[in-house]
């Protein structure tokens, strides 16, 4: 068997600067780079996932209520959606779109360029464990791995590389993740803006 790093969202808006920016964001996008630098045989596969919004609806807020709706973001050909310049991306082997035309949390619910979903892609190489890295712990980090181990593989998140919005978002998030039996590595922190 095999395991895999899920980048989850490590995109242009999702850190400082971006239209929803999450602080600490950058830091985290180097801190990935980083670690695939100093650990490069630890993963067998790498994938990343990406918010990749053509009109999701209501999804978009005017204004938004940071609960259901959000600030435009991640729209597909903008610079918003693509990945943070801090993160290294030579050895990611897929990429999973989602959001396209409705909300998405989780990268499980995106699909490559082939159309192929991400349980699907992690199966036929026969993953079974995967972790998690990226932006933010306390919703699409969170939906990913709640989803990763719904479908059977084991899931670590390493906290140390992802970035929360809020404390209590971030609480109810690793609540949940830890009653799905998700590991969870390193201190949850929140980066200052």
């Amino acid at each position: 068997m095999a395991n895999a790093l899920i980048i989850v969202d490590v995109q242009n808006d999702f850190c400082e600067g971006g239209s929803l920016a999450v602080a600490g964001g950058a830091d985290v996008a180097a801190g990935i780079s980083r670690l695939l630098a100093a650990e490069p045989d630890r993963w067998d596969h790498l994938v990343a996932t990406k918010d990749y919004h053509v009109d999701p609806g209501e999804h978009f807020g005017d204004p938004p209520d940071y609960v259901d709706s959000w600030p435009r973001h991640c729209v597909v050909g903008t610079a918003g959606s693509e990945f943070h310049p801090n993160l290294e991306t030579g050895r990611v082997e897929a990429i999973f779109h989602k959001g396209e035309h409705a909300a998405a949390y989780s990268g499980f619910e995106g699909h490559a360029g082939d159309g192929e979903c991400l349980a699907d892609w992690l199966r036929a190489r026969r993953v079974d464990r995967v972790d998690l890295v990226g932006i933010a712990t306390d919703h699409c980090v969170r939906a990913t791995a709640l989803d990763a181990a719904r479908e059977g593989f084991g899931t670590t998140v390493l906290l140390d590389l992802t970035a929360a919005v809020a404390p209590m978002t971030l609480d109810v998030a690793l609540r949940a993740m830890d009653g799905a039996g998700v590991t969870m590595l390193g201190e949850p922190v929140i980066r200052a803006a």
